[in-house]
């Protein structure tokens, strides 16, 4: 099982590639597996040390069980335990879940990104209590507690870490990029739970904790992993200079899309179409269409989406795979596409 201690270097977040079709109410047969099998070997090729698949990111809300078991199918044999492999199983109820869990365990997975079910909110016991069922039904497969407050409307309280710490010994990861209380957090799960954040904030979380800042997760992997992993190399080394310039690079990228990262409402209405539209400008992978009900996206808000994936292929362009941490080699290559 995936331990606390396993989880080590920077874990590409995918997008479920779709195919032309995906937008349609009644279309069936959605994913693009070929596309699904590109990516993940590109990605892996290109460094990446996990994958975190069917998450919000990978339209796990929306996508039809017979799409969700060919994605996951797919992925998993294209991965074919190279590196780690995280898939989301969450569902509107706890039935559902099991029977997802039941899947991705059979067909090879290392850990499940798992939120609470969805529709009702929940108290802080039924959450502990429901991934303390979890864990005891699946003694074997690790748990990525899916600490999205938002999406599950609960606010994963410190007294919901301490408990599920105890109560749920397969919960051994979290995806979580809260930097506020992260020392409370490590202390009161006695470190058996890795708190991975994303590579926006890893380099705070390095600064408040060292020596569990083991691991980052993107999503921006689908746009390119190249950045990502290089910050999570040069934390790993202890390289500073290394971490400020990178750190910066991928700054300068977000910076079209910090008005909808900073507006938790404006976030939670756009997350997938700002992701797919960002990925697909960038021209690492295409994701394809957004799946229903979710395709409302503001030109205003799409042309920041787009500015960010065309941003961070700048970003890719300018170092040419081989990052150099003295100049700011992003910035004269804004200057000349300006």
């Amino acid at each position: 099982m995936l331990t606390a201690a396993d989880i080590h270097g920077m874990y590409a977040i995918i997008a479920t590639p779709a195919k032309p079709n995906a937008g349609r109410l009644d279309a069936t047969d959605t994913v693009d597996l070929a596309q699904t099998e590109r990516l993940i070997d590109k990605l892996i090729l290109d460094g990446c040390d996990g994958l975190i698949v069917t998450g919000t990111t990978g339209e796990c809300a929306t996508l039809s069980e017979s799409d969700y078991r060919a994605f996951v199918d797919c992925a998993l044999s294209t991965v074919n335990r190279r590196i780690p492999t995280i898939v989301g199983a969450t569902a509107m109820g706890g039935h559902e879940v099991v029977r997802r869990l039941t899947f991705i365990r059979e067909q090879g997975a290392d850990a499940t990104l798992l939120g609470l079910p969805m529709w009702q909110p929940v108290t802080t016991r039924m959450a502990v209590d429901y991934y303390a069922g979890i864990s005891e039904l699946f003694p074997d497969l690790a748990i990525m507690a899916y600490a999205n407050a938002r999406a599950f409307r609960f606010s994963f309280p410190l007294e919901f870490w301490s408990a599920v710490a105890q109560a749920a010994p397969t919960v051994t990861s979290a995806k979580y990029s809260r930097v506020q209380g992260l020392k409370e957090l490590i202390v009161a799960t006695g470190g058996r739970i890795n708190f991975m954040p994303n590579e926006m904030v890893v380099q705070d979380f390095f600064a408040i904790a060292p020596n569990t800042t083991t691991a980052c997760w993107a999503t921006a992997s689908g746009m390119n992993p190249a950045p990502a992993i290089a910050l999570m190399r040069a934390i790993e080394a202890r390289n500073e200079d290394a971490i400020q310039t990178l750190t910066a690079a991928i700054g300068w990228a977000n910076e079209p899309i910090q008005p909808m990262l900073a507006d938790a409402d404006l976030f939670a209405q756009y997350n997938i179409q700002m992701e797919k539209t960002r990925i697909n400008a960038a021209g690492y992978s295409q994701c394809g269409p957004v799946r229903p009900p979710y395709q409302d996206f503001p030109e205003d808000y799409a042309a920041q989406a787009r500015e960010c994936g065309q941003r961070w292929h700048r970003i890719c362009d300018a170092y040419a795979g081989n990052f150099k941490f003295s100049d700011r080699p992003w910035e004269a290559a804004n200057e000349r596409t300006a």
